[in-house]
């Protein structure tokens, strides 16, 4: 038997029985398109996510108080030993170094918030006026804090989109007295419409200079120092400066950690890329399953076809031949299942990204070509049974339909 008589005999098989033919391409297809779609969700999230990073910059570091270091004990334990609060005045160290051009002191709080009839509990930021530009906020209203000393307190805010349709229905609140906690602040902006950004949703945000932070929440710290280097290669060596300036103050010991942009949206990627994997090993076992129904219908459609195999024996078909028959059968109903899987596993995600724009929803190459791969790995092996059991088949009984 040549090969062109194999594949046209395969494919009068597949065209011959159209409700199973149906039932399995559906499975397949069932399993690709879960493999792309729960892929394209893991991969949309992992980019959804880093560009949000990516976003306030690639030369960003984060300053924080307390040294992850490795101690005695369990091998690998991590301990974040605190020997003393980051300040105001490191912050303006900071700057010493010709490699960091803006600073930003964090302070961070919840506080009860009013005004008139109204109040709510919010999340209060203390920081200066050159977060602006280091978290790349834009203003909806008004303007920014003031450009003062770090360490000079004024009665002013800034508040979030968000905060301000509670309070204000939409109205300008420029110029109205907020009530945080025993402080009164008086609104001179509001920032654009953001949503999370970084570490902070800035639609329910309230921001005061960094000094009425500290004297409204009795700390003598700050939370943590952000850092812009003046470019993205400088940023090692805007990195060893910190630690160099910082442990200097501290009489020498290095009690910090500086993180690098970078290395959080490595963190993150790594986080995301492992997800993306489990959810399409998770969904790949839905192709073993389709792989199982594989089987099991082509055992019954031996039975079925037992008076056509002993006629193709009788005309000297060999047993290879025959094997070589059903596994190409189960193979082209694996491939054209997986065709018929990646179009509806893509058809819904171009749905996904219509409906919810911000995300990039779109299945990595690599998670296709192995849901096609292992769609048509698992006909091939589940197809073997059937096919080695239709080709052992006497032909004398197989025409007498025993």
């Amino acid at each position: 038997m040549r090969a062109n008589d194999t594949s046209r005999l395969a494919f009068q098989s597949i065209r011959r029985y159209p409700l199973r033919t149906s039932m399995l391409l559906l499975a397949i297809a069932i399993g690709v398109a879960a493999v792309v779609l729960l892929t394209a969700v893991g991969e949309g999230a992992r980019r959804y996510v880093t560009g949000e990073f990516a976003a306030l910059g690639t030369h960003l570091l984060v300053v924080l108080p307390g040294k992850a270091e490795t101690a005695g004990g369990a091998a690998g334990m991590l301990i974040g030993a605190t020997a003393r609060d980051l300040t105001l005045d490191d912050a303006a160290a900071i700057l010493r170094s010709s490699r960091v051009t803006k600073i930003a002191p964090v302070v961070v709080g919840t506080g009860n918030a009013s005004w008139r009839q109204r109040q709510r509990e919010i999340t209060v930021l203390g920081t200066t006026f050159e977060m602006l530009d280091v978290q790349h906020w834009r203003m909806q209203l008004g303007q920014f804090l003031p450009q003062i000393d770090m360490d000079v307190s004024s009665p002013v805010c800034v508040m979030g989109n968000g905060v301000r349709h509670e309070f204000f229905d939409g109205a300008n609140p420029i110029g109205e007295w907020l009530r945080i906690g025993d402080t009164r602040c008086r609104v001179i902006g509001v920032l654009a419409q953001a949503g999370v950004t970084g570490p902070f949703d800035t639609d329910e945000l309230v921001i005061l200079p960094v000094a009425s932070a500290q004297a409204l929440f009795n700390a003598a710290g700050v939370f943590r120092i952000l850092a812009e280097a003046v470019s993205r290669e400088s940023m090692p060596a805007a990195q060893r400066d910190i630690i160099e300036i910082i442990t200097a103050r501290h009489q020498g010991e290095e009690d910090i950690t500086v993180v690098t942009q970078d290395a959080v949206l490595s963190t993150f990627d790594t986080i995301f890329g492992m997800i993306t994997t489990a959810l399409g090993g998770i969904a790949a076992v839905s192709l073993l399953v389709a792989g199982i129904l594989i089987m099991n219908v082509m055992l019954v459609a031996v039975s079925q076809r037992t008076q056509e195999i002993g006629l193709l024996k009788a005309l000297g078909a060999k047993q290879t031949e025959i094997l070589l028959l059903f596994v190409t059968e189960a193979v082209y109903l694996s491939v054209f299942g997986a065709v018929l899987g990646l179009t509806l596993g893509n058809a819904g995600t171009f749905a996904m990204r219509t409906l919810f724009p911000a995300i990039d929803f779109r299945a990595p190459t690599w998670a296709m070509a192995a849901a096609v791969f292992i769609a048509v790995i698992s006909g091939l092996l589940f197809g073997i049974l059937p096919a080695n059991r239709a080709a052992r088949l006497d032909p004398v009984q197989a025409l007498a339909g025993r």
